[in-house]
Formats: structure tokens, C-alpha cells, sequence
């Protein structure tokens, strides 16, 4: 019978305590007397965000895989027990054990959303592992970050060991066996960080000075211990069929933000949207078998008992089985009364006739994700949806019986005009009048409901828009009162209904998405000074990290609203994600000049994936 590391008088006092007590079903049970290496996986967020993160799930079950591993899992503590814990110094501990982080071997961090990198340092604090990578030592775990926020390591880099780039499914099993052959011959951890560092798809941040020009550019990266090298390649599954899944999922006891089944069924996207940086870094597309899927479906209701199965990708409409793998879900589904989530759909007959079969017509919304108002900005973004095309399937949802429509949208993107901002609110215009014209009165399921939803345009790393300038907090806000204005002047206002994003946090989103290391001083100001859960708007401070900008002199427009020139180098230059800069640099000019580029099953565009070896550059 395990310890608990809250006493019954600490779990009393704080809000679910379900998050910190482990024992799951499906947690894997292990004697960590008789591995060779502990593991410790972190999500900084909150649990219920944490659990819900499929990255996570498959290292966990592909480390425990392994006889000479234990992987265990830690999430952020909520500001109750944060509290508590630095009250009563009560350590940061594992779920599976509940033994202390420092024990182990390993810190895994998972790099998700800029907005938690102050959760970071909350869990290397509470750890008690130093929060800077040059004060740790042997004693200390090695501290590893990934995930699609390591693509620019660099505003963190001061607080990580070393950094994976790519798909985890493939070299980790050789860094944890240099790390085991390490560990028996006595070598020291500088040692085992000098192996690592030779692995294609390993950063190790303290090998590497950067020197600035005076007006603050980066003026050059110098290597400075040889067994550290120039380019950082990421690291791809080529195989999709035979790589690690978990068929049986840990089910958490309390609800969390995904609860159900999630079976991925493809990685990457065909799609080029040039705001979308999931999109670049996770090609090419890779296709799992449909046999396969079946084969996971089964077993992974089977083993958790979830009432819902959903299906996971950048876009499954551009699954080539989808047709086949849904006919299956439902009659399979259908037998066991299980629900089926279709995320990622294009809107067209297809797939409303497939919504239709396993949704609630009357209560569900058809979600459309135009991403912009006119017909100009979607070719500048390349999002490769027409205004016939969104009408259409708008209509074909209104003859299905739906009267509810959620629409997407995305404020301050490059080039955008006044004319574009007014468009979101002429298309929700549109979509309402259509509805009145397409569906008879006495047929109406009540009046139309639209929901149009703006997020704020973040320039990311390795996309085409790396380059563009971002708009100030005011600028933002300014476009979205635009929006809401014009909204009021609508005659069919009373079923159009609006929602916007917090500024604030899109341009801190936008200042880390594409800092470098001299915002490591800014991030630690701001955690020392109280600083954490910034991803959740009750909690976070601006004017903290106000305090922060001005006491560690940091520029906000050099890093926000500044146009980076295209000769300039970029904190993330050194890293391969095999689309090339060149490709790139070539999609920018085409989105300043309003050219479409076409999806890379009608045309290969000849952006660098094909080095890889695998996915769709290969398919006959």
C-alpha cells in the first residue's frame, strides 16, 4: 500500500483532490527498485489539462514499455495547494509513486503553450531542482523540454538541460539507453549531455553562446563545446502503422477537458495554411492503416469504458479511409451506445450526412473555421476555403435540419484591411440570410444562431508569416470593437452573437512565440514575483509583466510589432524542421502578393519534407 504524499488534513483543504492521488485506471504500477531509470513526465498546466494531452499518453505507455524504465506523471499544482505546499514545504511529487521529482532521473516538460512557461519554473521550484540548468548538479534530474513550443527553445533555454525536437516516438529510446550506459560507467552529467548532444534531434542550450548586433538582432550562434553541432534536425515517425499507442489510456477519475477516447489517425496536414505552425513543423502527412485504426477503436473502449470516442488530426477530411473508418465507428458505436466526435471536418456533404447520423441535429452547431472575412484575406492565408464553398455547405447544413453555426476567425493577420475586418460581420450577415431564404418558416427549428469568434493573429515560428509584424494590445482591441460595431448595424444582429479574445495575452503569446534568450530574466522576474497560470486570464497579471518588461529592459515592439527583415537571423534559425527557409520565405512573398498555393495532394510545392523519407511526398 503506496503513501500518499498530501495528508488526509492537506487533501481536505483544497479543490479536487483527485488530481494529486493517482491510481487510476490503467496507471502503470511498477517497483521503481528494479528499473534502471526514472522518469518523470510533466504537463505544466493544471491536471485536467494535462490528462487531456495525447503526446503524453503515448510516451507514457511507450517508456513503460520498457522493463528498465518507470515513467510517472506530474502536473502543476492548482494555486490552493501551491500554496500549501510552499507553506508546509511539502516537495513536488509524482502520481504514480508519490515520491519526490528530485528523485529522478529525468524532468520531462512538455513545451505546449508559451503561456505556461511560468508553470515551468512553478514546477522546478516546487521540485526544489534550480530553476537555471547552470546551477544544477549531479544530484539534480536532467531536464528535458518538448513539444511544439521547443521549436523556439530559446526564450526558455536558460531553464532546460536540453531540448527534443520532433516526434518523441523515435530517439528517446537512444537517449534513455546513453543515458543508462552513462550512469554505469560513472559518467558524470556534463558527460551524458556531451553524448546526447550528438543525437540529430537533441538542443542542449548551454553549448551554444548567442552574440547580438547594437540594435538587438542576433549578430551570430557560436558553438562552443565540439560535440554540439550547427543544425538541430527534428525527428519524424515515418512508419505511422508500427509506432508506439496506447491501447489502453490512463482514464482519469475526474472530468477533464478531453474525456474520451482519442485515436489518432493521421499526423501532419496537406493543408498550407501560412499562419499555422502545426501545420509546417508536423509534415509531411502520414496516414495510419484503417485496419490499424479499428484494431486501436476496439481496444481502446474496451479497456477505459469511455462513453465517446473522438478522432484526432490537423484535418480529417483529408483522411483517405474516412469514409471506411467512420462506417465502422458507427455501426460499431452504435452497438455499444458510444458517442463519436468528429473535430477537424471541411464542411461539405459528407460530412454533414456523417454529423447528421451521430449528432443531435437540434442541440448540436455545424463549426466552420473561415479564419477570415473576404475572399482576399483567405488567399493571403492560403486557407484554401472559398466563399462558395463556406455558403454551401452553410445551405447543406440548413436543409440537415441544423440552425446553429460557430465561425472562426482570426484579427490582424498580414495585410489585413479595414474592408477584411468588415467582411466577418458581411459573412455572418450572409450565412443569416441564407438560412431565412433556404429554410421554409414552418420547417424552422426557431431563429438562426450564429456565433462568430475572433482570436488575435500570433506570427509562429517555421511558418510563412514568421516574418510579419504582430498588432499591438490596442490595435487588437480597436478591430475587435470594429467588429462588434458593425454587428450592431445588421438587420439580422438578433441571431448574430460575437466573442473576442484578450489582447493582453495574444502579444505576450506573440513575444515569447518568437523571443530569445534574454527573455529568461524577464520570465523569472515575473514567477519571483508571484507570476504563474498566465494561460488562465483570472490569474494572470499584466501589469506585472509590465513591472518585468521595464526592470529587465525589454522592448516589447522589438520583439512584437517589429517586421523582421528577411536577411535577418532568427533565434530559431539552427533548427531543421525540414521545411526549408527558403520555401518559406517564398510563401511569404506569395501571401503579401494574395497568391494561392495549392494543397500537396494536387501539387507538390517542394518545401523540403520530402527528406524525410516518408508520408505523402512518397505516396505513388
Amino acid at each position: 500500500m503506496r503513501k500518499l504524499a498530501l495528508s488526509d488534513e492537506i487533501l481536505l483543504q483544497i479543490e479536487k483532490p483527485a488530481r494529486y492521488i493517482g491510481n487510476e485506471v490503467n496507471m502503470v504500477v511498477k517497483d521503481p527498485s528494479q528499473v534502471s531509470v526514472r522518469y518523470a513526465m510533466c504537463f505544466p498546466d493544471v491536471y485536467e489539462i494535462g490528462m487531456s494531452h495525447l503526446g503524453i499518453q503515448i510516451l507514457y505507455d511507450m517508456f513503460n514499455r520498457r522493463e528498465d524504465v518507470y515513467c510517472e506523471r506530474v502536473y502543476s499544482p492548482w494555486v490552493d495547494l501551491d500554496r500549501l505546499m510552499r507553506k508546509h514545504h511539502i516537495p513536488l511529487f509524482t502520481l504514480e509513486t508519490q515520491e519526490p521529482v528530485k528523485n529522478f532521473d529525468f524532468l520531462g516538460i512538455t513545451l505546449q503553450y508559451e503561456m505556461c512557461y511560468t508553470n515551468i519554473l512553478q514546477i522546478l521550484d516546487l521540485s526544489g531542482i534550480p530553476l537555471k540548468a547552470a546551477d544544477r548538479t549531479e544530484d539534480d534530474p536532467i531536464v528535458i523540454g518538448g513539444g511544439p513550443c521547443a521549436y523556439n527553445p530559446e526564450p526558455v533555454a536558460d531553464f532546460f538541460d536540453l531540448f527534443y525536437l520532433g516526434e518523441g516516438e523515435t530517439a528517446n529510446n537512444q537517449l534513455l539507453d546513453l543515458y543508462i550506459e552513462n550512469k554505469k560507467s560513472g559518467g558524470s552529467r556534463r558527460a551524458f549531455l556531451e553524448k546526447a548532444a550528438e543525437i540529430d534531434c537533441i538542443y542542449v542550450p548551454q553549448f551554444y553562446e548567442v552574440h547580438y548586433h547594437e540594435d538587438g538582432t542576433i549578430k551570430e550562434r557560436i558553438v562552443v563545446n565540439p560535440h554540439a553541432k550547427e543544425t538541430v534536425r527534428k525527428e519524424i515517425v515515418t512508419d505511422f502503422d508500427t509506432a508506439p499507442y496506447p491501447e489502453k489510456p490512463l482514464v482519469p477519475f475526474i472530468k477533464v477537458t478531453q474525456d474520451r477516447c482519442v485515436l489518432e489517425i493521421q499526423r501532419g496536414c496537406i493543408r498550407g495554411c501560412r499562419f499555422c505552425q502545426a501545420g509546417s513543423v508536423y509534415k509531411p502527412l502520414r496516414e495510419k492503416n484503417l485496419e490499424k485504426l479499428k484494431e486501436l477503436a476496439k481496444n481502446m473502449l474496451e479497456a477505459t469504458g469511455y462513453e465517446e470516442i473522438s478522432l484526432s488530426s490537423l484535418s480529417s477530411s483529408d483522411y483517405s479511409e474516412l469514409s471506411g473508418l467512420l462506417d465502422f465507428l458507427l455501426d460499431e458505436c452504435k452497438k455499444k451506445k458510444i458517442n463519436i466526435s468528429l473535430p477537424s471536418l471541411r464542411i461539405d456533404s459528407f460530412s454533414l450526412d456523417v454529423m447528421s447520423k451521430v449528432q443531435d441535429v437540434k442541440k448540436s452547431s455545424i463549426t466552420f473555421a473561415p479564419e477570415a472575412g473576404t475572399q482576399r484575406m483567405r488567399n493571403v492565408i492560403n486557407k484554401g476555403l472559398t466563399q462558395e464553398d463556406i455558403l454551401n455547405g452553410c445551405r447543406q447544413a440548413f436543409q440537415g435540419g441544423w440552425n446553429k453555426v460557430k465561425l472562426y476567425f482570426m484579427l490582424g493577420q498580414p495585410t489585413e484591411t479595414e474592408e477584411d475586418v468588415d467582411g466577418i460581420m458581411d459573412l455572418c450577415e450572409e450565412i443569416a440570410e441564407l438560412y431565412y431564404d433556404t429554410v421554409p418558416k414552418e420547417k424552422r427549428n426557431g431563429k438562426c444562431q450564429i456565433t462568430a469568434s475572433t482570436s488575435f493573429f500570433v506570427p509562429k515560428p517555421f511558418t510563412p508569416f514568421q516574418w510579419a509584424p504582430m498588432c499591438s494590445a490596442e490595435v487588437f482591441l480597436e478591430k475587435a470593437r470594429r467588429v462588434n460595431d458593425k454587428r450592431k448595424t445588421l438587420h439580422n444582429q438578433k441571431s448574430i452573437q460575437y466573442k473576442w479574445h484578450e489582447s493582453d495575452i495574444s502579444v505576450l503569446e506573440g513575444l515569447l512565440a518568437r523571443g530569445d534568450r534574454r527573455l529568461s530574466e524577464t520570465l523569472l522576474y515575473v514567477y519571483q514575483k508571484g507570476g504563474i497560470y498566465d494561460a488562465w486570464s483570472e490569474f494572470h497579471n499584466q501589469k506585472l509583466w509590465e513591472e518585468a518588461f521595464e526592470a529587465t529592459n525589454v522592448n516589447l515592439d522589438f520583439y512584437v510589432t517589429r517586421k523582421r527583415e528577411e536577411t535577418e537571423i532568427l533565434p530559431w534559425d539552427f533548427i531543421d524542421t525540414g521545411v526549408t527557409k527558403a520555401f518559406l520565405l517564398k510563401e511569404w512573398r506569395r501571401a503579401l502578393n494574395g497568391q494561392v498555393t495549392p494543397n500537396c495532394r494536387i501539387q507538390c510545392s517542394g518545401c523540403g519534407a520530402a527528406g524525410f523519407g516518408g508520408g505523402i511526398c512518397h505516396e505513388s
